[in-house]
This record gives structure tokens, sequence and C-alpha cells, in this order.
């Protein structure tokens, strides 16, 4: 037995540095050539192409049911507000959506995302593409939480309210040839501090896509959304608190988010929806976030210590980031919608009593 294991051990370096010395100095060119000329001129046609989008309501996804209108796509819009929803389809309409479907649910819920997914079959009698896009997050230091029992509605909408539509959908999108599209984010590769649960539902939710890619091949693509900080209503301080309790921290969003650029929401969904048009495996907005898979696999100590060194402080102290946001003044340099946002707090009691009536 040790002998056997011996030689898949030789096998499995022997393999790495074949890939790594040989394949990807060979596959760069193509790579290069497939991107900037094959996929451009195979960009998908989305008119009349029927599209899910969970999370519909506001920031990434509503954005992303603007950008699909724009190009004549039918949309079924899913969030738990039902009157934010219909704010939606009507711009979505104005932009040149054919056809519109509201459907309140929560995709936490596994009868709900069902239900999503077998009303908008059942009006549109197809489904081309289904936008997995809700999601939550908190701010805090993973010993300041009072109650950790709380924190399971952060995997239940990050992680299962993904997979639930998935499944449902799987069935229509292999018989559409059609696409999955996953709002993932850079969270899922870096070990930012204070995101501690965050970070652990995203890096679930993208290693079952990359999985699921390898389990379907070319039956149903799958394009994963890595972003950073974009405007959204969790860029705006909305998060879980350390009690459990959904509330807005603007103070806290700031410090976590220090002198990092918050990239306009209509700019990652454009260079989303080119990317999912055109295949691609993943699209990582803002840019300058595409370096840092490949230093937390060669590098992942300076992670670990950029992100200690920023968020960590002595109590009674601002962190690292807070210091050098006030000290630079870069928060001038957030997207308005960030610096205003009335409104967001009386959020809380809509979301309860539409979430009351979804589940009725």
């Amino acid at each position: 037995m040790d002998l056997y294991l011996l030689l898949h051990s030789v096998l499995m370096h022997i393999s790495a540095a074949i890939i790594i010395l040989i394949y990807i100095p060979l596959s760069i060119p193509v790579k290069l050539f497939v991107w900037a000329v094959v996929k451009p001129l195979r960009k998908e046609d989305l008119r009349g192409k029927v599209v899910l989008i969970t999370g519909a309501s506001s920031g990434i996804g509503e954005e992303l049911a603007y950008q699909y209108a724009k190009k004549g796509a039918c949309l079924s819009l899913v969030a738990r507000r039902k009157q934010a929803l219909e704010g939606v389809a009507a711009a979505a309409r104005e932009r040149g959506s054919p056809d519109v479907l509201v459907v309140p649910a929560d995709v936490s819920d596994p009868e709900q995302s069902r239900r999503a997914v077998d009303e908008t079959v059942a009006h549109f009698g197809k489904l081309n593409h289904l936008v997995a896009n809700a999601g939550t997050w908190s701010i805090c230091f993973f010993d300041e939480v009072t109650n950790i029992t709380a924190f399971t509605k952060m995997m239940d909408v990050n992680f299962w309210g993904s997979v639930y539509p998935t499944y449902y959908a799987l069935p229509h999108l292999k018989a559409s040839k059609g696409k999955l599209v996953v709002s993932s984010s850079i969270a899922a590769t870096a070990p930012a501090s204070r995101l501690s649960l965050y970070n652990a539902t995203k890096a679930a939710q993208l290693r079952f896509y990359e999985t699921l890619r390898s389990e379907l091949g070319s039956e149903v693509g799958i394009t994963i959304l890595t972003a950073g900080f974009v405007e959204s209503e969790m860029t705006k301080g909305k998060a879980i608190q350390r009690d459990g309790e959904v509330a807005v921290d603007e103070e806290a969003r700031d410090a976590q988010i220090g002198v990092f650029p918050v990239a306009r929401v209509e700019k990652l969904c454009e260079a989303a929806l080119n990317g999912i048009r055109r295949g691609d495996w993943y699209v990582t907005w803002p840019s300058m976030y595409r370096p840092v898979p490949l230093i937390a696999c060669l590098a992942p100590e300076i992670l670990t210590w950029q992100s200690y060194a920023m968020y960590n402080a002595k109590k009674g102290s601002p962190p690292l980031s807070q210091r050098m946001l006030d000290a630079t003044g870069a928060k001038r340099f957030y997207p308005p919608s960030l610096r205003r946002h009335p409104g967001i707090k009386a959020e809380r009691t809509a979301d309860r009593e539409e979430d009351a009536a979804s589940n009725v």
C-alpha cells in the first residue's frame, strides 16, 4: 500500500510540473485568441430568451435585469419584496424587455424556489438563463457574535438560496442548452477579517458551481461572478449584526471597505452580461481583484497578514482601514448611492411584512 501511495504521489507531482511548465505556457496564446477573436464572434443573442433572476429587487440583481432587458430578454424577477419587484419590472419593460413576470418568493425555502421556477416555465414555456443572485452578509469578528445560531440564515440565503433554484431549474436549462449565472464574491478566495461566515458561504457556493461545471460539461454553461466591493444594499451597510438581527451599520461598512474602491453596479453588470454572452467561466470586477486567487494560491500568508493589519485593532481604537479612510478622505469617491440612501433603514419593517405575505 505504501508503494502504491508513493507511486500516485510521484505521478501527481510530475503531472503538476507538466501543467506548470508546459501546458500553461502553450495554452496562454490559445486562450487569448479564443477570448479576443472567437468568443466575441459567438456572443449569445438574448432576444426572446427567458431569464430568471433571484434577488432582483435591488443591487446587482436589479441592474442585471435592466441589462438583460436592453438586449430584449424576457424576465422572471424573484425576491421577497413584491412592491420593489414591481418597480424593477416596470423599469425593465421601459428598457426593452417584451415580457416581465414578478414572482415574490424567498429562495432560501426549497418549495418557494420550486414555485418560482414552475411559475416561470408555466408563463414563458421555457427557461434559458438562471441568475442565482440573492445574498446577504455580516460584518463582525467571529468571537464577537452573540447569537451564533442566527447566522444559519446567511448560509440559507447565500448557498441554499442558489442551490435550490438551480436544482429545480436544471432540467429546463438542459432542455434549452441554457446557462447558470452565479453571483459569488472575491471573498470566496480572500480571507478578509470580520467576514468569516460570509466568506465561508461564498466559498461553499463557489466550489459547488465549479464542481457542477465538471458534472454538466457543455450541457449547461456556468458563469461565476466574483465581484469585489460593488454598490448594493450590502455596501450601503445593510447586514446581519452580531446579535443576528438585520440592520444598517454604516460605521462598520466604512471600516470594512476602507480605501478600497466601490464599483458602480452598472459597470459590473455590463461586464457581467458581456462575459455571460461570451460564455466566460468567470467574471471578476473590478479588475483589480483578478490577481487575488493567484496570490491566495501562491502566497496565502500575504493576504492573511494584510487582512490582520487592516482590520484588527486594540479595543477602543479604530482599525487601520478606518484611519486610512479618514486620513485620505477616500469616502468622497464612494458612489453617491452609498452616501445617501433614504429609506433603507425603514426597509426592515417592509421586509417582514412582505416576507409574511410571500409565505401565505
